[in-house]
């Protein structure tokens, strides 16, 4: 095949078969996020590469090796985002909200791109949904975002999630870690990989987060900040604690969560599940109290998460998630000749009008090719139109499922049928939900 007909490696096409998948978990954050009062912000894809190098850290692999960066027609240095945060936080500033009501509550869903080796769970482009949370310091506010990660992935139906939930203090107590930090690590400066050696002086703590086996183990035994927090994180690492064991969410502290952007303060945290081998993490954040700041505006304590989606596609299929099925085509409108072709036009319109799905033939099919493609699709029902309906204003609708067929008249009775199915479908389920309600009250 053409390389042309190939899409660039580390990139994926999503079918339409597979996009009600994504529209089901998209349509279930968002409204998630709405209960806990976060709302959409759109951002552009790319912005000035300093939002990146400026906010991620120019010591982590994102900014190292894995932007993608370029310069425009102007000579602008521009990069694809490869992370939300940074670009909500300029957005933020530049539209002055963060000088409004606090907190401000966002939140987005889209595509990062980061130049690294594809493999299972972790593309060039792949998507995320996050939510970021400006001007709330409190415990209480790192408990409500990790609370409402994980009311977004139960649901949209995973289980089998972990928490997992660290303290990487502030930037006086983390002075005191790095130097013993730094200090352990020197010990072993010569097993270090290459990257990590480079990191020994700029920033120890990314020692911790490096993939490397023998990294790993060294890492293993290294210092914890948990020990070297300053009276002030301690104690607000114990206030999220309490929160989230007021709610009675599980969790369990790991020592060894850094996460890999460097703005990050205080809280971090991971869900992490067990079912999709190496890339196991499928949600990640904290705070990063001093980013706003940072990058020009106010000193602002802020904090929030990210999700990606394809990795949370892959826990579902390995779970066997049920999805809400795919809306099916409510009707199939055959026609036979021009003047049927045009009636039929005009019947989809006014089913349209009333909110079905209504399909008919633009491609010029004979009427046994338009019934097998009606078929194909999934159409609930299917009607024919031709000389003889157009002449008595009247055609047969035709059930697919159970064949039965009966004849009604246009276009009144056309809709008036779709409305029929749809009702008693309803009612059926309705039925079949309150049978389940009177199994349980009596096995209560």
């Amino acid at each position: 095949m053409s390389e042309i007909n190939k899409s660039i490696r580390g990139t994926g096409d999503v079918l339409p078969v597979e996009s009600f998948k994504w529209q089901f978990i998209e349509d279930k954050m968002l409204e998630t996020s709405r209960l806990f009062g976060f709302k959409e912000i759109r951002i552009p894809v790319f912005e000035h590469t300093e939002v990146f190098t400026r906010s991620v850290g120019d010591t982590t692999d994102v900014v190292q090796k894995e932007m993608y960066t370029f310069d425009d027609k102007s000579g602008r240095s521009i990069t694809l985002r490869p992370e939300f945060t940074a670009g909500v936080v300029r957005s933020v500033i530049e539209h002055g909200l963060v000088n409004g009501a606090l907190p401000v509550k966002t939140c987005y869903v889209g595509a990062c791109y980061r130049y690294e080796k594809p493999q299972a769970g972790r593309l060039r482009e792949f998507h995320q949904f996050g939510v970021e949370c400006f001007g709330a310091s409190k415990p209480s506010a790192d408990a409500e975002v990790i609370l409402l990660a994980n009311t977004i992935l139960m649901n949209i139906g995973i289980k089998n999630l972990s928490l997992e939930i660290n303290s990487i203090g502030c930037p006086e107590c983390r002075k005191i870690y790095h130097a013993a930090l730094k200090e352990y690590l020197s010990s072993h400066s010569d097993e270090l990989c290459d990257t990590c050696k480079g990191r020994l002086d700029k920033n120890p703590m990314r020692v911790l987060d490096c993939k490397s086996p023998v990294c790993s183990k060294i890492a293993s035994d290294a210092p914890v900040m948990l020990d070297y927090l300053c009276d002030e994180c301690n104690e607000h690492f114990d206030g999220v604690k309490s929160h989230l064991s007021a709610t009675g969410l599980d969790y369990k502290i790991n020592t060894h969560i850094v996460r890999g952007l460097d703005y990050y303060t205080r809280t971090v945290f991971e869900f992490v599940s067990g079912d999709i081998g190496a890339q196991s993490t499928v949600c990640g954040g904290g705070r990063y109290d001093g980013l706003v700041g940072q990058m020009g505006g106010p000193q602002l304590p802020s904090l929030g998460f990210a999700m990606g989606l394809e990795r949370l596609l892959m826990v579902m299929k390995s779970q066997n998630t049920p999805f809400n099925p795919e809306p099916p085509c409510d009707i199939f409108i055959a026609s036979m000749g021009e003047k049927s072709e045009i009636e039929a036009t005009k019947l989809c319109s006014l089913l349209r009008a009333e909110g079905f799905c209504a399909v008919t033939d633009i491609t010029g099919k004979g009427l046994k090719a338009q019934m097998k493609y009606a078929n194909k699709i999934g159409a609930t029902f299917a009607a024919v139109i031709g000389d003889n309906e157009l002449m008595h204003g009247s055609c047969n609708i035709k059930n697919m499922a159970t064949g039965e067929e009966k004849q009604v008249a246009l276009p009144d009775g056309l809709v008036e049928a779709v409305y029929d199915f749809q009702i008693n479908s309803a009612l059926e389920s309705l039925s079949d939900s309150v049978d389940e309600v009177e199994t349980l009250f009596e096995n209560k």
